[in-house]
């Protein structure tokens, strides 16, 4: 069912599909094995348009002037998460460290910058974690310094998508440590600049298709007029990026999570046991039954959250929701998905192991399951 997508929506969906089925599900596990970046598959995403499509027409992507794609978006980060959700993380992780641009960039920086990732020759991250700032975001160690037309950062970021490979990207730095969060800046970060170096490459439980990096700066000089919006409301930048990235996620836990549906599905029609296919059991039925109700939820609440984004509208409760609902479904699914295929599914010889390992990080990233419990409470009792 396509949930009242518009035609364009719809041509996006199936243009992810394609390249989902045909380009990455062949070579997902060898991505996985290999803990490699699959450059030749993200060039043919850019090269389909994907990674405009929540970007506006004026500056290379799909988008109406004045109006934002996130439903775009979500629908092509289901569809090839659906294969991979390593892989998938490409073009989210660019997302979430574009969309503050798009919310607070001057037209100067939009120019610079959206043309670039919407022609697929700029890959970008988010910096926001470090060592001791994980859901305390606020307590960054990361410093800018203004000297002269320089700011000058010193600091490092961990776990950081597309580290390894990102041309630029968004960075959350203390320009005032003692205001605390309201001392906090962004900036616009070109990762060729001297002074910056990639430090440790993680190695991963899953989505090993995507690289996870720490970021290190060095007395590394960026212009005067990178900086991001206004000095002091980084946290605000910050705090706005999550709640959108939360909407990315959800989208990448959903195609994990009908990705083992579907093929726990599959298995059960064809594996007989008892002398009929287990399928007909209803101990079966059951698990089906409820890992698709709650797909079916999950996909509406992101669905909601996505439309009230694009509406201009306040989401971050509804983005909780969507991200708490499809994390959790995704890891059901997928565990529940093994328990269908009993051995089978602990074994490489089926891809349930690897959505098993791809959706827990749903569960952490982008928010914890407990902080959105947080927010969500937050919103509803204020």
């Amino acid at each position: 069912m396509n949930y009242f997508l518009t035609e364009e929506q719809q041509m996006i969906q199936e243009t992810a599909r394609e390249i989902a089925q045909k380009i990455i599900k062949p070579v997902a596990l060898e991505y996985d094995e290999k803990n490699e970046f699959p450059w030749d598959v993200q060039k043919k995403i850019a090269d389909a348009g994907l990674f405009g499509v929540y970007i506006s027409e004026e500056y290379g992507g799909m988008v109406p002037e004045g109006c934002m794609g996130i439903m775009n978006l979500v629908v092509a980060v289901e569809e090839l998460s659906k294969q991979c959700g390593g892989i998938s993380l490409c073009l989210a992780a660019t997302a979430l460290g574009t969309i503050p641009i798009i919310l607070c960039g001057n037209e100067e920086q939009k120019k610079k910058y959206l043309p670039k990732l919407c022609s697929g020759e700029a890959l970008w991250g988010f910096g926001l974690t470090e060592p001791n700032a994980g859901s305390d975001a606020a307590n960054s160690a990361t410093t800018a310094v203004l000297d002269g037309d320089e700011w000058i950062i010193n600091g490092r970021k961990i776990f950081i998508t597309n580290g390894n490979e990102a041309d630029y990207c968004i960075l959350i730095a203390a320009t005032d440590k003692s205001k605390a969060h309201r001392g906090l800046s962004a900036f616009i970060v070109e990762l060729d600049n001297p002074g910056f170096s990639v430090g440790t490459l993680e190695d991963k439980l899953g989505i090993r298709g995507s690289s996870t990096a720490e970021l290190v700066f060095e007395d590394c000089r960026i212009p005067k007029e990178n900086l991001l919006g206004v000095e002091g409301k980084g946290f605000k930048v910050a705090l706005t990026t999550l709640d959108g990235g939360r909407i990315g996620i959800a989208s990448q836990a959903l195609g994990i999570a009908r990705a083992a549906i579907e093929d726990a599905t599959a298995y059960a029609k064809e594996r007989v046991q008892f002398g009929k296919p287990i399928a007909k059991l209803q101990a079966i039925q059951w698990m089906l039954a409820d890992l698709s109700t709650h797909y079916e939820a999950a996909r509406l609440l992101t669905h909601r959250a996505a439309y009230l984004k694009d509406q201009g509208q306040p989401f971050g409760k509804e983005a909780a929701m969507a991200k708490l609902m499809a994390a959790e479904t995704a890891m059901k699914s997928a565990t529940q998905g093994i328990q269908i295929l009993g051995g089978y599914g602990y074994t490489t010889d089926y891809p349930l192991e690897r959505y098993f390992r791809d959706a827990k990080i749903t569960e952490i990233y982008e928010g914890t399951s407990e902080v959105m419990r947080l927010v969500i409470a937050t919103n509803i009792l204020n």
